[in-house]
């Protein structure tokens, strides 16, 4: 196995443990966890690529993704719902310079104005 490969697939667990814990941690995000494993495993190895892609709990997850570009309007109501809140808990706690609150704004508004023009269903012809 090449260097590149091994990397692939180390990141690819990786990020299928971090998806799986956001599965019963409410904050941490699965969607974007399993999706880049199942890039890393694409580029690594295609048995763990298969069998995540028929996996019972992500599988439809990532096959919708790879296949039109969906995310399912659960998964969006989510992610958007785990911004805002994490934002709002950490602006209780933490005192931030005026800039830094507009960076964190403007990330987040870029990554949900992705999110919402992603289509949240598969349309079959």
């Amino acid at each position: 196995m090449s260097y590149k490969k091994f990397v692939y697939l180390l990141v690819g667990w990786l990020s299928l443990g971090l998806g799986a814990l956001g599965v019963v941690l409410p904050l941490l995000p699965t969607t974007p966890f399993v999706l880049l494993a199942a890039f890393c495993f694409s580029r690594s190895s295609e048995r763990f690529h298969l069998w995540l892609l028929h996996h019972k709990l992500f599988g439809s997850m990532i096959r919708d993704w790879e296949s039109a570009g969906v995310i399912s309007l659960k998964a969006k109501l989510l992610a958007t719902s785990s911004m805002i809140v994490m934002l709002t808990i950490s602006l209780y706690f933490v005192s931030v310079p005026p800039l830094v609150l507009v960076s964190i704004i403007l990330c987040m508004a870029a990554v949900l104005l992705f999110i919402w023009t992603r289509p949240s269903k598969v349309y079959y012809d």
